[in-house]
């Protein structure tokens, strides 16, 4: 199913390509004409992610650090630094109050939702009110620190841009990044 995702983020931009020309013409640089460097496509999974370069018309599933082609969706803290992946899932059973996983089902969520508090009650690790909405509390070196379900999974994001510039071996600055399959009107509005 990722892989068809992964397609579809490639594939759908090339049949834009056509309507580039219709942009409004006081624009100061036409899309076409930038210059894009590399485009990598990462699927946010709430459990897993994955990021995919298109070569040579076709789209590579790229392997990470430890050689796998799917990254767990966690995000640990430690008192020597912040773990994002297979590092962080392999240290869970050690340290499971500092370890974030299943994050993303939060976004745009209110703290009231009754799906936030449900889930909130099976994670290890804290999550509390702020200003209505949910945020994750956790203890890093030494001091209580609160992250956003965003900033949590921009982690997972970040890591999954590290695997696609070690493979590239440049840096990347464009990416396409694919969500849930459905989401409801509710969760998009802020």
């Amino acid at each position: 199913m990722t892989v068809f995702y992964l397609l579809l983020i490639f594939v759908a931009p090339l049949a834009l390509v056509g309507q580039v020309s219709a942009q409004v013409e006081n624009e100061q640089e036409p899309l076409a004409a930038k210059e894009l460097g590399a485009v990598i496509g990462i699927d946010l999974g709430t459990t897993y992610s994955c990021v995919g370069v298109m070569q040579n018309g076709k789209v590579e599933i790229l392997a990470n650090d430890q050689g796998n082609r799917i990254t767990p969706s966690y995000v640990a803290f430690n008192d020597e630094e912040r773990l994002v992946g297979d590092a962080a899932k392999n240290q869970f059973a050690s340290n499971p109050r500092r370890t974030v996983y299943d994050i993303k089902r939060m976004i745009g969520r209110k703290w009231a939702d009754k799906d936030v508090q449900a889930d909130q009650k099976h994670f290890p690790f804290t999550v509390k009110n702020k200003d209505g909405k949910p945020v994750v509390s956790v203890e890093v070196a030494g001091n209580d620190r609160t992250f956003t379900p965003e900033e949590i999974s921009a982690m997972v994001l970040g890591k999954m841009r590290d695997v696609a510039e070690a493979y590239l071996g440049k840096k990347v600055e464009n990416a396409v990044v694919t969500g849930e399959t459905v989401v409801r009107y509710v969760r998009c509005v802020v």
